[in-house]
């Protein structure tokens, strides 16, 4: 029986398709029935806890309004009648039997997972032309989507002003799909694509993490600073070889390629690189929250075990 790749061989998919190109899976999930309804999605975003937001493609306050969550029923109430969209975030860790989707991607690490976030739309409603930074793989759960992709993004795009949104100001669609209950759209990251209910619908996207380099840089300073304060074996700047040269304001080349040298060194210690990595990788979608929802993100590496950002 034909797994949600279809007749596609998972090495197959992740060397010519994995973070390279798009590709859509008719009948991925054929009998897939959504576990929630959309009045029971609705009741999700009106949670504290939950993080949900609503797209007006024509809102009270300009095109494309973004509205965050907590919501309260008067707001579902005087909504449209069409072009509007309500996301929910993290719904694996809310509604448990949406977590079993991540059973049929098997075939990817399961600590690169990020969330399920669903997508309930009305005909016209859609959340406007943009590009992410991360692989995900939206499933139509209900009715059809229309989804069209374009051009592999930059970030040199312009987008439309006036929004909160990062809104393509020049789509050019490449190809167009129909989605109906059961297909799935694969999407590498940075690709430009759109999708617009052609009913009321919903589609649940898995989403991998995809952390900035920024942000990754940023954490492993944290963790080698509490690894050095726990061991008292700090490294400190050293000068290069000096001569009466570089004395002055200017900075010489040679203490650029010192600091790269000694910023190189504390990478090239692996142990170190493994436990920050496994820390930070399995960190909670929703810290605080975790035996509420039950999250447990797990990973293993160098004979260690790792659950929501610690050490087992």
């Amino acid at each position: 029986m034909a797994g949600i790749l279809g007749e596609l061989a998972a090495d197959e998919f992740l060397g010519t398709y994995w973070q390279q190109k798009a590709h859509l899976f008719r009948d991925a999930l054929p009998d897939y029935v959504p576990p929630l309804s959309a009045n029971e999605l609705a009741g999700l975003a009106l949670q504290p806890e939950v993080e949900s937001r609503l797209v007006l493609e024509q809102g009270e306050h300009g095109p494309w309004e973004l509205r965050h969550g907590p919501f309260v029923e008067q707001d579902f109430q005087h909504l449209p009648a069409s072009g509007w969209t309500l996301l929910v975030q993290a719904l694996d860790l809310w509604v448990p039997e949406v977590a079993e989707l991540l059973d049929h991607f098997d075939f990817l690490p399961r600590w690169r997972v990020d969330d399920i976030m669903a997508s309930y739309a009305v005909a016209g409603g859609s959340v406007g032309p943009h590009y992410d930074h991360y692989d995900v793989f939206l499933l139509q759960v209900s009715g059809e989507r229309r989804w069209q992709i374009g051009e592999r993004c930059d970030g040199a795009q312009a987008t439309v002003a006036g929004t909160d949104l990062d809104i393509l100001a020049d789509f050019k669609p490449s190809d167009e799909w129909l989605l109906k209950p059961g297909d799935m759209l694969y999407l590498p990251p940075r690709m430009a694509h759109w999708g617009v209910a052609s009913s009321e619908c919903m589609t649940f996207s898995v989403g991998f993490r995809a952390p900035s380099v920024a942000d990754m840089l940023a954490e492993l300073a944290v963790g080698v600073a509490e690894q050095t304060a726990a061991t008292g074996q700090a490294a400190y700047y050293a000068d290069p070889p000096l001569d009466p040269s570089m004395a002055g304001n200017h900075i010489d080349a040679a203490f650029i390629q010192q600091v790269r040298t000694q910023l190189m060194a504390a990478l090239q210690d692996d142990a170190l690189l493994a436990d920050w990595f496994a820390r930070f990788m399995t960190q909670p979608k929703l810290p605080g929250l975790e035996e509420v929802t039950g999250e447990r993100r797990r990973a293993h590496i160098n004979g260690r075990d790792y659950e929501n950002g610690e050490p087992l």
